[in-house]
């Protein structure tokens, strides 16, 4: 059951650093992309 709960915790917080990575990977995309337009 123990076992269980840690790979559920571990998965979700693989799925939020991958979530925060792609969102700062876009943001980071429209800030260059701002900045050669100027």
């Amino acid at each position: 059951m123990l076992i269980m709960y840690y790979f559920f915790s571990l998965l979700i917080f693989l799925i939020f650093i991958l979530i925060g990575v792609a969102f700062f990977t876009l943001l980071e995309r429209k800030i260059l992309g701002y900045i050669q337009i100027r």
